[in-house]
């Protein structure tokens, strides 16, 4: 028997879920080492953590990752805690899916509260591939956005109970929302990772920005299983570790611009996920722990830390910009090894590396 609830109480659901379950810390990036620098050359003070992705400017690579959708008052003061945190610190944001809003106007005001609170910021609007043009564009209205994120969540649909089970034209309906919403479009996985042949046929469409969003931070399968009478244990493990999609993505597409998102909490893992080809770097999970546990204080100070630490890592590894961490060596082993081997990607490139 299907258990049909609300949509708002759905994303109550995942919401609480998502806190209770925690992330995977499976992301692949414990099999990626930096080969120390003696010699950095660098100054703490010089560093440079500014960055770009598509068209879009970034002071910062942080980027609040979609967490949630309609789900009345409750969601509206977590978006507007996170739209404050991002003004304050500088960081863009993506909202949950728009959807809610879309079919029921009461909603609006869950997503309307982000551009209320950060009126000058990068904030990103979100649908899902089921959307329409005339969708997206009411979308990007509802918050002024700088940017549309569609949202691929197949696994997610199949596990959910009254979740979609009909995938045709999406990569249709994606082309023609690149070529008529008017704003760059980023194309985000959610939590199962983006394979290099996705990219190629996003990419032929003209999507010029992805958000791999790999497995090892937030399991949808998971959270949806939970909400099951029969679970599908089977979707548990399923996907591509955040470090090798990025491998896999920005070898075989250097010219697409990558967000790395799925199990990022440290400045560690964004430095790494730079290090292998991201643009910018997206939390969602850790950034709604911290902001339930510690409130806005303890967000400000997350956030604040995770882009400190960054400068100081860059500084160790001799790198004043973004850029220049792709250039750093590092080796790769374990399980992203065997997976990236068995791709046919050339991984002793990246151990013998030289920054210019």
């Amino acid at each position: 028997m299907v258990m049909i609830v609300s949509r708002a109480q759905r994303k109550i659901d995942h919401i609480n879920h998502a806190l209770s379950t925690g992330q995977e810390r499976k992301h692949g990036f414990e099999d990626i080492r930096f080969v120390h620098n003696s010699l950095p050359n660098t100054s703490v003070d010089e560093i440079d953590i500014s960055t770009k992705i598509g068209e879009l400017f970034l002071s910062s690579p942080i980027f609040i990752n979609a967490m949630t959708g309609g789900g009345g008052r409750e969601t509206e003061q977590i978006n507007g805690s996170l739209a404050k945190a991002a003004a304050q610190t500088g960081v863009a944001m993506a909202v949950g899916s728009q959807m809610a809003a879309i079919k029921n106007s009461e909603e609006a005001a869950t997503y309307e509260v982000v551009r209320r609170c950060n009126p000058d910021g990068i904030i990103l609007a979100n649908l899902g591939s089921e959307a329409t043009v005339e969708q997206a564009k009411r979308a990007v209205e509802m918050i002024d956005a700088d940017a549309f994120q569609i949202h691929l969540n197949v696994i997610q649909e199949l596990v959910m109970p009254e979740g979609d089970r009909n995938f045709k034209q999406a990569l249709e309906r994606i082309e023609r929302i690149v070529k008529e919403v008017g704003v760059p479009v980023v194309v985000k996985e959610v939590g199962f990772g983006m394979s290099h042949e996705t990219v190629e046929k996003l990419s032929n469409v003209g999507v010029s920005i992805v958000d791999v969003s790999g497995y090892g931070g937030t399991n949808f399968s998971k959270i949806e299983n939970e909400r099951r009478a029969r679970h599908y244990e089977f979707f548990n493990s399923w996907g591509i570790t955040t470090a090798a999609s990025l491998i896999e993505v920005n070898n075989k597409h250097p010219y697409i611009s990558t967000i790395g998102s799925g199990g990022i909490q440290s400045a560690v893992d964004a430095v790494k996920a730079l290090s292998i080809g991201a643009n910018a770097v997206g939390m969602a999970g850790t950034l709604l722990r911290v902001l339930r546990d510690k409130g806005m204080k303890g967000l400000l100070e997350e956030l604040g830390t995770v882009q400190d630490e960054m400068k100081i890592i860059m500084a160790a590894l001799g790198c004043r910009t973004v850029e220049e961490l792709k250039e750093v060596p590092l080796v790769i082993s374990g399980d992203t090894h065997h997976w990236l081997s068995s791709r046919g990607i050339d991984l002793n490139k990246y151990g013998t590396r030289t920054k210019m």
